[in-house]
């Protein structure tokens, strides 16, 4: 069968591969620990449950407009203006079907074929397949000291006469990594002058920990003009735990929007219409289960944290925000896809090689499961890995011996 050069440049989703794994296992009665997920344990707001159970009850589930109901634009941009001092124009904003739609919307609007979009590395996976998708190469950058933090220079090595665009996800997925508000002021300077698109993924920009502050990228930009290359991404997945809702939104000048809305209407029209009446009931609503998800994350990643330091092969950086950590498991396995599999088999154990975000050697791990989850998953990991450890392990009643070095 013929298929397109373009799909055979794509490959599946390391993350929704796992979850699928995950729950095959589970289904079979088998004791897996899920720390490869990103997705809060916590429930939706109430506010959003009974909003959208409203709309179903009243039986009024039409088509939604293709950028947004007035309702959801209305509310991302107050949410918008309280948490960015930027007041914006209905025209300036796109509700889509999740972030991660609003981003490729966003890529289809603005590349043609073998432009560039450079984004720090490590990267989210769905990245640079995305890039692709356009036709286009991403240019994946690597800070040179070796930690998880890019200066600007990093980033100006590569760019180069096809670049188009930049992207920033910071808190950043997978490393937890928040960027410097300096980093942040130069990306945004260095683009304007440049030209260069600069897509801001701001998803996780409240779950931060130890006192840190969400950066403002408005903050410092200059041309608020419709000849604006700042393009601001979120959506309710992360910071309310909507993850299965499916809702996001981009803000950027005028012209992009008129064309993210025509190839979004031709995509997929609208996202569901309950489903964003969901989200403006969260953003709208009681707000506290932002901060008891951000404080339960950060406990989480306290204790995660804590269980990594007690390998002796194992390099940690405390993550600032999100859901994830990414240790370096190198000296016990260099071939991370190797070593995801091998824990999976062994100890069944589901983590996601860091080769996936573009930096073998490591695993991402969530922090987003239970405190139980969290230190089984850890110590079942060490006893497979540590040949210190004892020579049997049991899951339940069931006993695993160590039948390897």
């Amino acid at each position: 069968m013929s298929i397109s050069q373009i799909a055979r440049s794509i490959s599946a989703s390391a993350t929704l591969r796992l979850n699928q794994t995950a729950a095959l296992l589970r289904e079979k009665g088998e004791p897996v620990i899920h720390l490869g997920g990103g997705e809060p344990k916590s429930k939706a707001p109430i506010d959003a449950l009974v909003a959208g159970a409203a709309l179903l009850n009243s039986g009024e589930v039409r088509y939604a407009p293709a950028d947004g109901t007035r309702d959801m634009k209305r509310a991302i941009i107050r949410y918008t203006e309280e948490w960015y001092g930027r007041r914006v124009e209905p025209e300036n904003v796109i509700a889509s079907s999740g972030a991660k739609q609003a981003i490729m919307v966003c890529l289809q609007a603005i590349l043609n074929p073998q432009e560039e979009v450079i984004f720090p590395a490590p990267y989210w996976v769905s990245y640079p397949e995305m890039v692709k998708l356009c036709g286009g190469h991403p240019v994946p950058v690597f800070a040179e000291d070796g930690t998880f933090y890019p200066r600007l220079q990093d980033i100006e090595e590569k760019v180069g006469s096809y670049t188009k665009a930049v992207m920033i996800n910071c808190p950043n997925n997978p490393t937890g990594a928040m960027y410097s508000e300096q980093f942040m002021a130069d990306i945004v300077e260095f683009c304007e002058k440049r030209g260069l698109w600069l897509i801001v993924d701001d998803i996780y920009h409240r779950l931060l920990f130890d006192g840190r502050k969400p950066i403002n990228c408005y903050k410092y930009a200059k041309d608020f003009s419709d000849n604006s290359r700042l393009v601001l991404v979120n959506g309710v997945s992360k910071a309310y735990a909507m993850t299965g809702f499916r809702i996001g939104w981009a803000i950027g000048n005028k012209q992009l929007l008129e064309a993210m809305c025509n190839i979004q209407g031709h995509q997929t029209s609208g996202p569901s219409v309950m489903l964003q009446h969901a989200a403006v009931a969260a953003i709208n609503g009681v707000q506290s289960g932002v901060e008891s998800l951000r404080m339960t994350l950060e406990n989480n990643r306290n204790v995660m944290v804590e269980a990594l330091r007690a390998f002796d092969g194992v390099k940690i950086s405390p993550p600032d925000g999100a859901f994830y950590c990414f240790p370096d498991f190198s000296a016990y396995q260099k071939d991370s896809t190797k070593l995801a599999q091998f824990l999976l088999d062994r100890v069944r154990v589901v983590t996601v090689p860091g080769k996936e975000f573009g930096l073998d050697g490591h695993l991402r791990l969530s922090t987003c499961g239970t405190i139980k989850d969290i230190t089984e998953g850890i110590e079942r990991i060490k006893w497979a890995l540590d040949p210190n450890s004892p020579n049997e392990l049991y899951l339940g009643d069931r006993k695993l011996v160590r039948d390897w070095t």
